[in-house]
């Protein structure tokens, strides 16, 4: 195939520390590894900012970073709100094919193919969990961009039949593409990292049961907070909770205070991508409660650190765990209480679901995905 322009909305990668911003960074990294003949046009909003994480952005001959001079609050106002046909390559210039692994697809000229990333639909599902506004602004901008978008990629079968049932999005437009786990992720035994990030992080020489994931109703903590008190009362372990301010986090935290676990449940806020595998390999299980995800890469990241996971029965967590993770249904409280007291309590359960644990890691890849992608981007060129 001849030279392409290859265009990608990477606001997130440098905005984002986890989440979209994490699966941003890794498939353009791994995209620019793979691909040498393409030109890769690396568009994103105005950030004032530093970025969560340093270098977010690959630098290679084939690749050129774009900035507009608007912030991404002004471009959202322009492109989505007053619908305005300002297209994006007034910033990139031509394009033969522009991706957006974001939700929202800004405009394009040229009758150009476009690609749509489309991570989950949880603000359908349970809007419950998202500020008000915000679900309203994604019921209104995201089915208007599958809507235009050539094709659309979903994290995983879950979420495309979430895309056929809600929006009835044909089956032949959505492709699943799974995300990888980085060779960063690994189990860390140098003590000194260990120690290190336990002191940065306030964690003490405890045990602990780690969580990882935005503090945010959807992540399903107050149920494991509640999991959590009859293992409090058996068994010296805390539970570290790993992630960023979200919102409607009041309930939450009221919830350790109601349960009486003040000492024994620790935020740690965003941890550095530097810092995650000592903070995994130091864990003794992972508890992953959410009520829906698109993906769930923590899972993944503690396996491959040799940590056990535990997890919800729920939307694509399954497909991510495999048999290798312990699955229970997302709301009951004494089943996660009995499986967390479960697997501390018996070596030869917890050795088999670290042996499992890195079998199933071994199926997802950046590189796979990288590969997959370039497969996409050739079939709609």
């Amino acid at each position: 195939m001849a030279k392409q322009r290859i265009g990608i909305d990477v606001t997130s990668a440098l905005t984002q520390g986890g989440g979209i911003g994490r699966y941003t960074r890794e498939l353009v990294r791994a995209l620019v590894s793979l691909d040498k003949t393409n030109e890769y046009h690396l568009f994103s909003a105005r950030v004032e900012d530093r970025p969560p994480v340093p270098d977010p952005l690959p630098n290679a001959v084939n690749v050129t970073h774009h900035q507009a001079p608007l912030s991404e609050r002004w471009l959202y106002r322009l492109w989505y709100r007053a619908r305005l046909p300002m297209p994006v390559q007034w910033i990139t210039g031509d394009l033969d094919l522009f991706h957006s692994p974001d939700f929202v697809l800004p405009p394009t000229s040229g009758d150009i193919p476009t690609l749509l990333t489309v991570h989950d639909l949880s603000f359908i599902y349970y809007p419950e969990t998202f500020p008000r506004p915000l679900v309203d602004y994604l019921n209104r901008i995201v089915p208007w961009s599958v809507k235009r978008a050539t094709h659309v990629l979903a994290d995983s079968k879950a979420t495309k039949d979430d895309l056929l049932s809600v929006w009835q999005v044909p089956a032949e437009k959505v492709t699943v593409l799974y995300s990888g786990v980085s060779e960063a992720f690994h189990p860390v035994e140098d003590v000194e990292m260990l120690t290190n990030v336990r002191r940065s992080y306030g964690i003490g020489e405890r045990p602990y049961i780690l969580a990882v994931g935005t503090v945010q109703p959807r992540k399903n903590y107050q149920m494991l907070i509640r999991a959590f008190r009859p293992v409090a009362e058996q068994l010296p372990h805390l539970l570290v909770i790993a992630g960023g301010k979200g919102w409607m986090e009041e309930e939450i935290n009221a919830e350790v205070k109601r349960q009486g676990l003040q000492d024994r449940v620790q935020f740690i806020g965003f941890v550095a991508d530097k810092q995650l595998p000592a903070l995994y390999s130091g864990a003794a299980l992972l508890a992953f409660p959410s009520l829906y995800e698109g993906f769930g890469l923590p899972i993944l990241e503690a396996m491959a650190c040799g940590v056990p996971a535990l997890i919800s029965d729920a939307s694509c967590l399954p497909e991510v765990g495999g048999d290798a993770a312990m699955r229970l249904q997302p709301m009951d409280d004494e089943a996660w209480a009995g499986a967390m007291l479960a697997i501390l309590g018996n070596g030869q359960q917890h050795m088999e679901m670290v042996e499992a644990g890195f079998a199933q890691v071994r199926q997802f890849s950046w590189m796979k995905a990288a590969q997959e992608l370039m497969d996409v981007y050739a079939g709609l060129l």
